[in-house]
């Protein structure tokens, strides 16, 4: 994802919202970074969020997972 001058990622959990929460703050990913079931998180910082133990998936993997889980937190729609 491209935005703000910057591209990101999406860190999720397929497990919890709990085991996400916990990830992102032990990587010193900041709440703010927080947006319904995932973490925006700027390129620069993926090498990183891998090594610790993110595993890379697709957009679409993604979101099936997240469906799995019951993690899912769509936007949404507008009126």
């Amino acid at each position: 994802m491209h935005r703000y001058g910057r591209t990101w990622s999406h860190l999720a959990s397929d497990t919890s919202l709990t085991e996400l929460h916990a990830f992102a703050r032990a990587q010193g990913i900041p709440e703010r970074g927080f947006d319904r079931d995932h973490y925006d998180v700027p390129a620069e910082y993926h090498a990183a969020m891998v090594a610790a133990g993110a595993v890379e998936v697709t957009s679409r993997e993604l979101v099936i997972l997240l469906r799995r889980a019951g993690l899912r937190r769509p936007k949404p729609l507008a009126d």
